[in-house]
Parts: structure tokens; sequence; C-alpha cells
């Protein structure tokens, strides 16, 4: 291979974009059939996906050596299988989940009253009911139900066998009314997140490694038949390397609405699922249910960096210096300085306050740095810029 031939071939496979994509390898993935035989710790196989129960989670929680043969088979359905378990009667006791539902009821009403919440990151607004940073909500208006509720063995042997040790569960309250149209079938946090230009500007390893930093679950605070609209999910799309690039394109969806598959939940149920794998949640056809499910998005303990940096003091300091700079430098250049003292992602954010209104993630730092710099914004504007990103953003 000649020097121009092995700089094309490398910047494809290291630059993933949509044209990377070949739609026969996603459907020759996604068409795999599910065998019992390979997840011989489920107890049944529904809809392409494994099932466990449980009553044998909680007691493989009791022995060591069960708890990791368990968590070791849910890995590998996450990374190489379907993508995705169901485990029924994940939360034993439907009472608590019943508490935590009239708690979140309430946040819904009072956030509702006041005009604050709203938005969603793949649905229309209006048409569900979102409490962002439910977990801390929860646990301030009622930490006696918290305890109880995150007690759970599976949530947490679920979020170890992805993440291992040290992760961090943030949850997101989705309550979709009758009439609640489907989210569009989507990837998730982090790539996810991303629009086409975005993406292009992360290697391989990002696509490769991002679905290891989140583990998505939801708790089933109702029972949900399918049509209430449960989560529309299809099986083995986390494999198809190019899917964060590939999944918003026109043959995707269509397959995907051709092609997915939904099971019913119980009220205490749960479901997790790798974030690559293609879903989004579906219709609510019914009349009389409102589909209630906390959704969890558990982070890897490793998604930070070593030292704690006060960008925004930093960011104030030399905004004066970059406006002097624009005068002597490429734009270019201003940008390098940008990214080493301004933090270049939306998250975490508070999303109450913050929220994904009008796409999928807000501004950064970053990026409100350099419109401030185009818009000849002077130093005191740029101050109080800060100050209310920074209002914005805590918790």
């Amino acid at each position: 291979m000649d020097a121009s031939n092995l700089t094309a071939k490398r910047r494809q496979q290291v630059w993933i974009g949509p044209e990377t994509a070949n739609f026969q390898d996603f459907q020759t993935l996604v068409e795999t059939r599910t065998g019992p035989a390979d997840w011989p710790l489920a107890t049944a196989i529904t809809n392409n996906i494994p099932v466990y129960t449980g009553d044998n989670v909680r007691d493989a929680a009791t022995r060591d050596e069960d708890a990791l043969e368990l968590m070791a088979e849910w890995n590998a359905v996450f990374d190489t299988g379907p993508g995705v378990i169901v485990i029924k009667g994940g939360m034993p006791d439907t009472r608590i989940v019943d508490t935590a539902t009239g708690v979140f009821n309430d946040i819904i009403t009072q956030e509702a009253a006041t005009g604050s919440g709203g938005g969603d990151h793949f649905a229309k607004p209006g048409a569900n009911n979102r409490v962002w940073n439910a977990a801390q909500k929860h646990c301030l208006a009622d930490p006696a139900n918290f305890a109880a509720y995150y007690a759970s063995d599976a949530i947490a042997m679920a979020a170890r066998a992805w993440l291992g040790r040290g992760y961090q569960l943030t949850a997101q309250v989705n309550r979709v009314n009758p009439g609640g149209a489907a989210q569009t079938p989507h990837r998730d946090y982090h790539l996810g997140f991303m629009n086409a230009d975005q993406l292009a500007t992360y290697p391989v390893q990002a696509h490769q490694f991002s679905p290891g930093l989140t583990l998505q679950g939801a708790v089933a605070h109702c029972d949900m038949p399918i049509t209430s609209g449960p989560t529309m999910l299809l099986p083995y799309s986390q494999k198809f390397l190019a899917g964060y690039a590939a999944y918003a394109r026109d043959e995707y969806q269509a397959y995907f609405k051709e092609n997915h598959v939904q099971t019913a939940l119980e009220k205490g149920d749960l479901l997790f699922f790798n974030p690559a794998v293609m879903h989004g949640a579906g219709t609510n056809t019914s009349t009389d249910i409102q589909r209630f499910a906390n959704l969890l998005q558990i982070g890897s303990a490793f998604g930070r960096s070593i030292e704690s940096v006060d960008r925004p003091a930093m960011s104030r300091v030399l905004y004066p210096a970059l406006q002097a700079d624009m005068a002597i430098r490429p734009w270019r250049e201003v940008q390098n300085a940008i990214a080493a003292a301004a933090e270049g992602y939306a998250f975490p954010t508070n999303l109450d306050r913050d929220p994904p209104v009008g796409g999928l993630i807000p501004l950064s730092h970053a990026e409100l740095m350099e419109t401030a710099l185009h818009a000849g914004k002077t130093a005191a504007d740029w101050n109080d810029q800060v100050t209310a990103m920074e209002n914005r953003r805590a918790a």
C-alpha cells in the first residue's frame, strides 16, 4: 500500500463519520438471535433479551462467588451480547417504589407551579413530565425512602458489573402521559448527545470507550403494558462501532421502526442496557396510564480529571489577554488557549436551570468564551456571563 492510500485509510479508521458506516454490517449484527445456552443464569429469553429474577439476584448477592459469576454474565451481555437485561421483581417491596412515586409526583407538582424544570433530550417538550436530578431531590425530600430504594442489590450489582466500584449514580424521572409521543431512536450519553459536527472531532477510541463510561437503567414505577410505550430497544446494536455517527440516518431510523422490540414491565422490574444500544421511549397509546419510570444514568468513577481546577477563575483573568491576542494571533491559536483553560464539555450541569431546550447539549464554558470574544464583549461582561454560568450549573 502506497503512502497516500495508507494515509487515507487511517483517516477513515480514526475519524468515524456517516460515510464510514456499512448498513449491511449493522443489519448482520442486530439480526443475531439470543441463545439461552449462552446466558445460563437467565431464567428466560424474551424479545431477544435475557431476563433474570430479582429473587435469584438477591440470593446470589449473599455469596461472593455467585455474585461475581452473575455480574460476569451481565458484563458479557452488555458488551458482546444483546446489550440489555431485564430483572423481574428487582425491587421486591413495591411499597418502597410507591412511596418514591409519591415523592416524585410532589416534586412534579411543585416544579409545575413554579415553572421550573422542563426540556427533554429526544422528545418534544410537554410530551411528558421530567424530574431532573431526581436522585438528589429524592434524597433531600425523603432520605429514609431513598436509603430503602437504593439498598437494592440488583441496582448495585448491575452498576458494578459494567462500571466497577466507585460509580456515581444520577437519575431522571420520566412520567409519560397518555398520548405522549415516542422519542426519536438514539444512542445515549456521552457521544449519543453529539451532533455530526461534534462527533467528527472525536477519534475512534472515543467511540469505543464512550459506552464503557455509563450504564443506563430504569425502575418501573407502574405496570407498563405495551400500550403504555415501554422502552423500544434494538438488541446487539451497541456492537456497531459506527453507530453514533450513523443512527440518525434515514435507513437506520427506518430499520429501527420496523425491527425494535418492547418488553412489558411490571412495577418493581428493572431494565439495564449499554448506552450504545439504539433505543427510545415508546408512544403511550393508552388512555389512562401515566407511564412512570425512574431513569438511572450511572457513571464510571474514571470519568474525571486528576486535579480540581477553578476554570471559571482562570477564564476571568485570561479573557483580557485573549482579547489582545486576537489582534496578533490566528483564531485557531486563541482557541487552543481557551481549550487549556475553560471547560470544554457542557456536563455535568443542573438540568433544571440549564436544560437541553433547543438542542441536546447546552453551550460549554469554552463555547461561551469563544462567543463572547467574537462578539467583542468587555471583560466586565464576560465576568457577568461566567457568574451566570456558575449559577445555572450549581446543584
